[in-house]
This record gives structure tokens, C-alpha cells and sequence, in this order.
């Protein structure tokens, strides 16, 4: 329950539908119409999912589309850093899951998890899931593609489902562990500020020295090694002449 700012704890309200065209659309809407902080819609299918630069988000039944809403409030952190908490919730969500399917035989203990910047969630290597963050005012909208059944076949980056590994969970019990997840996540960031959510997401993310690639809004790309994140979050790579460059916005992939 909201306990007027002193931990961040908000009701959770979660609403289903059958079928939307987006549920961040949706929600932006509701935002816009004044429903509060901790409300969900999932969406059984969409119709018109999209990611991150309006890319097209496949969207066939039996994966997870969900978006939430957060209102920001005076004292909070920058609102970019909720890029890093909706990561590291869904890192600890998935990782709920596949711990159980290692400890029932149905899971490959080998398979990697890791966070790649600023909140792409790879496993063995592909990219299980995207997160979609848009702004409307005071309102944040956090909006989550997660692969459990199916994945896409992309030109430009692998791609993996949770059943490809032996996970099968229905979508709806993934997003009440995923809520629950996100609702504490919130509730740190607000009242410890970013460095907890931080050294949550360099714990999980791919080791320091990991060679990455960059392609910047302008189109330009800058190839470097990962260092880890400045104090805001943003993304620092060391390149090939020794210099650190700090990243705020581009997207991201392991060479």
C-alpha cells in the first residue's frame, strides 16, 4: 500500500485483456486520464506492440505483454535510471524460474542470464526480452516483451524463449512474480537512490571487459570494452586508445 513516501510501497493492481493494439499506448492513455502509480495491463495479444526506436514487437499468445505505470514524485531519482530498476526486476523474476527448473531436472544448469546495457536481458546469449520505457508528464510507462513461449528470428541479434530452456510458466504467474519484483525494486530506488539498483545490475550483467559495440542516435558506432556505469547509469566503455566514454543513449550488442 502507498504509504505516502516513506519506503515507495504502492498498491498493485494488475488488469488483463484479451487483445490491444499496445499496452504502453493504453496506458499512457489511462495516465493521461489519472490512474495512479502500481497499476498493470497485460495484454493476452497485441495487435501493434513496438519497441524500442518503433521497432515492431512480434506478439503471438503465450508470451508476456505487460506494461505499469510509474508517477514520479519530487524527491525522486532521474527517471532515466528506471531503465536499470525494470531490468534488474526482471532479471530477478526469470531467475526465480530458472532456478526451479535446475532444481526439477527441466532447466540446463549451463545457460547464462546477464543484463546488457541499458536493460536488454540475455540468456545463453540471445535476447529473451525488450523493455520499452516512455514518458508522459509525471508519468512513467514501463512496458515489458518478455519471450516464455516463442521468439522472433531477428537479422541482427539471436533470439530465445524460457520454454527453448525448459522453463514453462504461464504468463500470468510470471507477472505477479514480476510485479511483486518491480513494486520492491521501486521501493529501494525511491528511498536509497540509484546505488542499490546499480550494483544490483553490475552484479548481473556481463564481466568488466567485455567487448561491445555502440550504435549512437546519429548512427555513428563506437566499439570499446565494457568498464560498468557512471553514477547516473549511463554506460562507460574504454576504447581502443585508452579512453573512457560515457554513453547515455545507443543500442548495444556483444562482439
Amino acid at each position: 500500500m502507498d504509504d505516502g513516501g516513506c519506503t515507495g510501497a504502492v498498491l498493485i493492481t494488475i488488469r488483463t485483456v484479451a487483445e490491444t493494439g499496445s499496452t504502453n499506448a493504453d496506458l499512457l492513455a489511462l495516465a493521461r486520464d489519472g490512474a495512479e502509480d502500481g497499476l498493470w495491463l497485460r495484454a493476452i495479444r497485441q495487435t501493434a506492440g513496438r519497441g524500442r526506436l518503433g521497432r515492431e514487437w512480434q506478439s503471438p499468445e503465450g508470451n508476456l505483454y505487460a506494461s505499469t505505470l510509474v508517477r514520479l514524485r519530487p524527491i525522486d531519482p532521474p527517471a532515466a535510471s528506471l531503465a536499470l530498476v525494470a531490468a534488474v526486476a526482471l532479471q530477478e523474476t526469470v531467475s526465480t524460474f530458472l532456478v526451479a527448473g535446475i532444481c526439477q531436472g527441466t532447466t540446463d544448469a549451463s545457460a547464462t542470464l546477464v543484463l546488457k546495457w541499458p536493460n536488454d536481458l540475455l540468456l545463453a546469449d540471445a535476447k529473451l526480452s525488450g523493455i520499452l520505457l516512455e514518458r508522459a508528464d509525471d508519468a512513467v510507462i514501463v512496458g515489458y516483451g518478455v519471450n516464455i513461449a516463442h521468439h522472433p528470428d531477428l537479422p541482427d541479434r539471436l533470439t530465445t524463449d524460457l520454454a527453448a530452456h525448459g522453463v514453462v510458466v504461464d504468463p500470468a504467474m510470471f507477472l505477479d512474480i514480476l510485479a511483486d519484483s518491480f513494486s520492491r525494486w521501486i521501493g529501494r530506488w525511491r528511498t536509497e537512490g540509484i546505488a542499490p539498483v546499480r550494483e544490483r545490475w553490475v552484479d548481473c550483467a556481463h564481466s568488466a571487459g567485455t567487448a561491445l559495440t555502440a550504435r549512437l542516435p546519429d548512427g555513428s558506432g563506437i566499439d570499446g570494452l565494457f568498464v560498468g556505469l557512471d553514477t547516473d547509469g549511463a554506460l562507460i566503455l574504454r576504447l581502443a586508445s585508452g579512453e573512457r566514454r560515457v554513453i547515455h543513449a545507443a543500442d548495444v550488442f556483444l562482439l
